[in-house]
C-alpha cells in the first residue's frame, strides 16, 4: 500500500499540493451550482423557464469568463487572474444570495458565472507549468478525484444546509471560495513563463484558434462531452419514462461519483505512459456502449450497469483530455488554450440538452441511445487518426522548449 502511494502521489511538486487543496475545499463548497435551480423555482417562486433562462446567463457568463481569464491568464499572469477571480466569485456569491428582484438575480448569476470561470484557465496554465509532464496524467488524475470528492460531499451537505436556510449555501460557498483565494495569495508563486516567451501572447485568441491539429482535438472533445452530458438530461427523462422516480435517477447516478473516488487514484498507472491517442479512442468507445445501452435498460440495476461502463470512459477520458491539452499548449498561450478546453465543455453543456431532447421527442430511445454510440466510435476512430499529427506536434513544443532552456539569451 506504502509503494502504491508512493506511485499515485509521490513526487509531485510542493505546490501542486496547494492547488490540489484549494481545489478540494472549492468543491467542498461549491453549494450553489448544485441547487441553484432547486432555489430559484422552490424559494423564490420562478417558473422553469425563468429558472433555465437565470442558468443560461450563468453560462453565457461563464463561457466569457473562460475566454477572458485564459487571455488574463498570459497577459497578466497566473496568479493575480485567480486571485481576482476568486475574491470577485466570492463576493458575488453572496450578492446572487442577497438579490431580490429577478433582473437582480440575473445580473449576479451572469457575473457569477464570469468570474467563478475565469479560474480555470489560470489554475489549469499553473498546474501545466509547475508539473513534469511525465507526472501530469498523474498530477490531473488526482486533481480530479478531489473534484469528484467534493461534490459528493458538497451535495450531501448541500442537502442538510437548503432545510434550514437557502442563503446557508451562498454563504458556504463563498466562504469556501474565500479560502481557496487566500490559500492561492498566500502560498502560490507566479509561474508564467518569463522571457522572450511571454512575447507568445501577443497576437491573441486568433493563434490558438487559428491552429489546427489543437481545433480538431477540441471538435472531438466536443463530441464526446455532448455524449457525456446527456446523464444530466436525457438520461433522467428515459428513466422517469420508464416508471422510476427521481430517488432511483439519484441512486443510479450516484454510482458515477462513488467510482470516481474509489478508482480514479488506480487510472493514472493503468494508463501512464500509454499513446494518448489510443486511450482517449478506447475511453470514447466506453463512453459509447455505456449510453447506447440505455436503448435497452429497463430495471434499475440495468441502469446502474450503463453508468459503470461510461462512468469508466470518463475516468480514463478526463487526464488524458487534460494531459493532451497541455501537450499541445505553447508556453506563453497556455491559458488562451486551457481557456478554449473550457469553452467546449460550455458548448457541449449547451448543446447536449438542446440536441438530446430533439433527438429523443422526434425519434425516440432507439435512435438516441444509438447514435450515441455511434457518434463516440466515430470519434474513436478520429482520436486514432489525428493522434500521430498531435505527436508530432507536442515533440516540437517539448523540443523548443528545451532549446530556450539550453540556450543562453
Amino acid at each position: 500500500m506504502r509503494g502504491w502511494l508512493r506511485q499515485a502521489a509521490g513526487g509531485l511538486p510542493r505546490q501542486f499540493w496547494f492547488l490540489w487543496t484549494g481545489t478540494l475545499i472549492n468543491r467542498l463548497g461549491s453549494f450553489v451550482v448544485l441547487f441553484l435551480s432547486i432555489y430559484l423555482t422552490a424559494e423564490r417562486g420562478f417558473s422553469q423557464s425563468q429558472a433555465g433562462l437565470i442558468l443560461g446567463f450563468y453560462g453565457l457568463g461563464g463561457a466569457i469568463g473562460t475566454l477572458t481569464g485564459g487571455v488574463l491568464t498570459d497577459r497578466w499572469g497566473r496568479r493575480p487572474t485567480m486571485l481576482i477571480a476568486q475574491f470577485g466569485a466570492a463576493a458575488l456569491m453572496l450578492a446572487l444570495g442577497l438579490a431580490e428582484s429577478y433582473l437582480q438575480i440575473a445580473g449576479a448569476a451572469f457575473l457569477l458565472g464570469m468570474f467563478a470561470e475565469a479560474a480555470r484557465p489560470a489554475f489549469s496554465a499553473m498546474m501545466v507549468d509547475i508539473v513534469p509532464e511525465h507526472d501530469r496524467v498523474r498530477a490531473f488524475s488526482l486533481n480530479y478525484w478531489a473534484i469528484n470528492l467534493g461534490f459528493a460531499l458538497a451535495a450531501i451537505i448541500a442537502g442538510f444546509a437548503a432545510q434550514v436556510d437557502y442563503l446557508l449555501l451562498f454563504v458556504g460557498d463563498a466562504v469556501s471560495t474565500l479560502v481557496t483565494a487566500i490559500i492561492t495569495a498566500i502560498f502560490l508563486a507566479e509561474t508564467r513563463p518569463a522571457g522572450p516567451r511571454r512575447r507568445e501572447a501577443g497576437p491573441g485568441l486568433g493563434t490558438a484558434l487559428r491552429d489546427p491539429v489543437f481545433g480538431v482535438y477540441l471538435l472531438l472533445s466536443l463530441a464526446t462531452v455532448m455524449v457525456f452530458l446527456q446523464h444530466l438530461s436525457t438520461l433522467p427523462i428515459s428513466m422517469l419514462a420508464d416508471g422510476h422516480s427521481a430517488a432511483t435517477y439519484g441512486a443510479v447516478i450516484a454510482v458515477n461519483g462513488v467510482l470516481i473516488v474509489i478508482g480514479q487514484l488506480f487510472v493514472p498507472r493503468l494508463i501512464q505512459g500509454r499513446d494518448s491517442a489510443r486511450v482517449l479512442a478506447v475511453a470514447a468507445v466506453l463512453v459509447g456502449c455505456g449510453f447506447g445501452l440505455v436503448a435497452v435498460a429497463r430495471t434499475p440495476w440495468m441502469y446502474a450497469v450503463t453508468v459503470v461502463i461510461w462512468t469508466l470512459g470518463e475516468m480514463l477520458q478526463s487526464p488524458s483530455n487534460a494531459a493532451t491539452v497541455a501537450a499541445l499548449s505553447p508556453p506563453g498561450l497556455r491559458g488562451r488554450y486551457q481557456g478554449l478546453n473550457s469553452l467546449s465543455w460550455s458548448a457541449g453543456t449547451a448543446l447536449a440538452p438542446i440536441l438530446g431532447g430533439l433527438i429523443l421527442q422526434e425519434g425516440g430511445d432507439a435512435v438516441l441511445w444509438g447514435g450515441c454510440f455511434v457518434l463516440c466510435v466515430l470519434v474513436a476512430v478520429a482520436q486514432l487518426l489525428a493522434g500521430p499529427a498531435r505527436a508530432r506536434r507536442a515533440a516540437r513544443l517539448r523540443a523548443a522548449q528545451e532549446e530556450i532552456v539550453t540556450v543562453p539569451a
